[in-house]
């Protein structure tokens, strides 16, 4: 049975074991140049942080998530923000609502599988000459940790295919999305960024347990147990060095104006 479904996100555990997602894309800010003035749109903005980063430069800033406890963990944080729950693929601006001077993305378009509904819904809420700012896991990300968590399901009888929620495209594949929605790419690069995982030895588990729950779900605790130590044998050698996970992330950063 094909078991695809959204990830079921715990916001706490992605503020207290999760926060490097923030802290490595806030050189995407720099990119975005945001100024006083301007309207953004964080599009998979998570608990808010880089929300909040793009705010301090006086722009108004809102947040859009498909996560509702995201959403609520968002506003928590920065109530003087806006933020709301939304699919990426389907958005639209809402009544009354002017285009954005710019759109920013950070590690979410990866989950969007149906991409060119995302280009479509982006491109319609940019005005004329405005901006897109967006990075996320390119061609090859994770690609040991992947085979890892196939490695480990395999064990249990499960296709972790069947599972995947992911999307990581090649550069040309996206830019032309963004092209056929009337959106000039202006820079494109895919490079691979290891990231360090922290907490040790639990870093892999906390990787596992804030985005990969769909692979699991269905397994009693100890059958979860067992392909979480699979999943960490079959990538150790490859991915565990100075005492702790580092993952092979390779990243999509592309920028682009829209016509």
């Amino acid at each position: 049975m094909n078991k695809k479904a959204a990830n079921i996100w715990n916001a706490g555990h992605y503020d207290e074991k999760i926060r490097y997602v923030s802290r490595l894309g806030q050189s995407l800010i720099g990119m975005l140049q945001p100024a006083a003035g301007e309207r953004i749109l964080d599009i998979g903005c998570g608990t808010g942080d880089l929300a909040w980063e793009i705010a301090k430069s006086g722009a108004h800033v809102t947040g859009i998530d498909s996560s509702e406890a995201m959403i609520a963990q968002a506003a928590a944080k920065y109530p003087a923000l806006q933020f709301r729950c939304d699919d990426a693929q389907t958005f639209r601006l809402q009544a009354g609502e002017a285009p954005y001077d710019a759109l920013f993305s950070n590690a979410a378009l990866h989950w969007i599988r149906r991409p060119a509904e995302a280009a479509e819904a982006m491109a319609l809420a940019l005005r004329p000459g405005g901006r897109l700012v967006v990075e996320f896991g390119g061609c090859g990300n994770i690609a040991a940790i992947y085979r890892g968590i196939r490695t480990a399901l395999a064990a249990a009888g499960i296709d972790a295919e069947e599972r995947n929620p992911w999307y990581f495209p090649g550069i040309g594949e996206y830019a032309s999305l963004l092209e056929a929605q009337g959106l000039n790419v202006r820079t494109a690069e895919l490079y691979d960024r290891p990231t360090p995982l922290g907490d040790g030895e639990r870093g892999l588990r906390n990787w596992l347990d804030a985005f990969a729950g769909m692979f699991f779900s269905g397994l009693s605790e100890p059958q979860k147990e067992a392909a979480y130590a699979r999943c960490e044998e079959a990538v150790r050698e490859e991915l565990y060095r100075g005492g702790e996970y580092i993952a092979d992330y390779r990243r999509l950063r592309i920028t682009a104006v829209k016509r």
